[in-house]
């Protein structure tokens, strides 16, 4: 009730502010099996942005510097939203993110860590990939172009979906190719390692 109540009030203005202007849903499941939405980051808008338009509420990976502060914290928690350790492999964040994906739900990660303004690939780690072949979980490729400035045209392209394939046992090396890959599909980018 919470979530629903914060992303229609909040979706409203970030709509109209910033002219949000979607493609591809088409390629959002039908279902409401586990998923997992992976997105380039531009900015802290990008989760709010994803969310106004995603039907689904979505558990946000968040770095953990955006908890300290208690009230805030406290709002990002009823939003579903968890603390992960972009410094070191935050096993806790990783088994929250496990949980919320056998459960059913959507967990939202930007693979890039931080706000970036330039590509590269080689800071992409395996974790998308190692959560996604755990799981058993499809990737939704998100991708959002646009600089949030007021008024002006930002545009969201939701890629098709990609599955992992669970059966095959993967070397960390090759899940962190896989990871790269998907975000070469949320840039429009051609894949490289050609492993999904």
């Amino acid at each position: 009730m919470f979530y629903k109540f914060i992303q229609t009030v909040v979706g409203f203005f970030v709509k109209i502010i910033y002219r949000v202007e979607v493609f591809g849903l088409e390629n959002i499941p039908e279902d409401n099996k586990r998923l997992i939405i992976c997105g380039n980051h531009k900015s802290n808008l990008d989760p709010v942005t994803i969310s106004a338009i995603f039907p689904r509420q979505i558990f946000w990976m968040a770095k953990k510097e955006l908890f300290k502060n208690k009230l805030v914290g406290g709002f990002l928690d009823r939003l579903g939203a968890f603390p992960v350790d972009r410094e070191k492999n935050d096993l806790k964040a990783i088994k929250t993110a496990l949980k919320i994906l056998k459960n059913e739900d959507v967990l939202g990660i930007f693979p890039e860590g931080t706000r970036v303004s330039e590509i590269d690939y080689r800071r992409i780690k395996s974790g998308v990939a190692l959560i996604a072949q755990k799981t058993d979980s499809e990737v939704l490729p998100v991708f959002i172009e646009g600089d949030y400035k007021v008024f002006r045209k930002l545009k969201v392209y939701f890629r098709k979906p990609v599955k992992i394939n669970k059966e095959i046992k993967y070397s960390n090396e090759e899940l962190e190719n896989i990871s790269q890959d998907i975000m070469r599909i949320v840039y429009g980018d051609k894949i490289k390692w050609k492993l999904l």
